[in-house]
Parts: structure tokens; C-alpha cells; sequence
């Protein structure tokens, strides 16, 4: 059974910082990467950070330097830290294994929802 439980988000004003954590089943956060994952109203899901089992991460060109993924494999947890947040960051956030994610019947949690204020 496949279980993401996404939070931490909320409203904040641009400039400000929130941390995301996601808790996932034992059997989806495994030997791949996990991923943090963002869809801004009438946009398409996007991938905006992504760590390797190592510990190993990527960014979008749009976070770099202000975003921070981490993990905690003994939680099965993943974190999203992010700081100097833009009003354009503004979408519902999402964590998910970044293989299971590709498939078009991909099974999601709830999201998180985060808002900045101009």
C-alpha cells in the first residue's frame, strides 16, 4: 500500500521560510530517489528537488539556493526546507519516489499547501 502524508505548509509572506515533511510507507520510500513535487493552479506537476538514497540532490533552476531536500531513512521521511520564499513558489506541494512518480497511474498523497504573499 502506497502512503505519503505531506505538511507543513501554510500562508507566508514573501521573503519567509517554511519546512515541508513528508512520511511515506516503508515500500515506496526504498532504494530510489525521493522527490518534492509542486503544481501551481492550472500548471502541471513539476519536480522541484529530488535526493538519492546516498543523499545526492538536484534543484529546479527556479529554487537553487533557496530550497534544501533532505532525508531520513530511518523515518522514511523526507524534507523540503524553504527560505527566501516568491510569491511565484505559491502551489500545492507534493513528495513521491521519484520512479513511482513517472508513471501515469502514480498514486499520490494529499499535498501540502503553500501560499506566499507579495
Amino acid at each position: 500500500q502506497v502512503q505519503l502524508v505531506e505538511s507543513g505548509g501554510g500562508l507566508v509572506q514573501a521573503g519567509g521560510s517554511l519546512r515541508l515533511s513528508c512520511a511515506a510507507s516503508r515500500n515506496i520510500f526504498g532504494i530510489n530517489g525521493m522527490g518534492w513535487y509542486r503544481q501551481a493552479p492550472g500548471k502541471q506537476r513539476e519536480l522541484v528537488a529530488s535526493i538519492t538514497n546516498g543523499g545526492r540532490t538536484n534543484y529546479a533552476d527556479s529554487v537553487k539556493g533557496r530550497f534544501t531536500i533532505s532525508r531520513d531513512n530511518a523515518k522514511y521521511s523526507v524534507y523540503l526546507q524553504m527560505n527566501s520564499l516568491k510569491p511565484e513558489d505559491t502551489a500545492v506541494y507534493y513528495c513521491n519516489n521519484i520512479i513511482l512518480a513517472s508513471r501515469s497511474d502514480a498514486s499520490w498523497g494529499q499535498g501540502t499547501q503553500v501560499t506566499v504573499s507579495a
